[in-house]
C-alpha cells in the first residue's frame, strides 16, 4: 500500500489514480500524519459493497426473525416519524473558521 500526504495527493491526484486503476495498487492518503481517506481499485470498492449488503441481509433477517418485531410499520409511517424527528432536533449551521462559504451555500 502506497501512503501519500494529503498535498502530494493533491498535486499528483491523475498520477495516482492511474497507481490504482491500472496497478492494482491501493493508495493511503494522510494528513498530519493520520490517515484520513484512501484510494482503492473499483474491484475492491464492488467487494466491500457486497460485504456490507451481505452483513445488512443477515441483520435484516435476524430483526424479522425477532419474536418482539412482529409489528410492521407501513413505510410512509416510518418516513414521517423520521421527518418530525429530524425537524425537530436540526440545529442552524454554522461557518467553519478558514471557510469561504456561508452557512447558507452549503445546503
Amino acid at each position: 500500500m502506497v501512503k501519500v500526504d494529503a498535498t502530494v495527493a493533491r498535486n499528483g491526484f491523475s498520477d495516482l489514480i492511474n497507481k490504482v486503476r491500472y496497478g492494482s495498487h491501493r493508495v493511503l492518503i494522510e494528513r498530519r500524519g493520520k490517515e484520513v481517506a484512501a484510494l482503492i481499485p473499483l474491484e475492491d470498492l464492488r467487494l466491500l459493497e457486497m460485504l456490507e449488503d451481505t452483513i445488512d441481509i443477515e441483520a435484516a433477517r435476524k430483526a424479522l426473525a425477532n419474536p418482539k418485531n412482529k409489528i410492521r410499520v407501513p413505510l410512509d409511517e416510518v418516513k414521517k416519524r423520521l421527518r418530525t424527528r429530524s425537524s425537530s432536533s436540526r440545529r442552524p449551521r454554522r461557518s467553519w473558521p478558514g471557510s469561504r462559504r456561508t452557512p447558507s451555500a452549503r445546503s
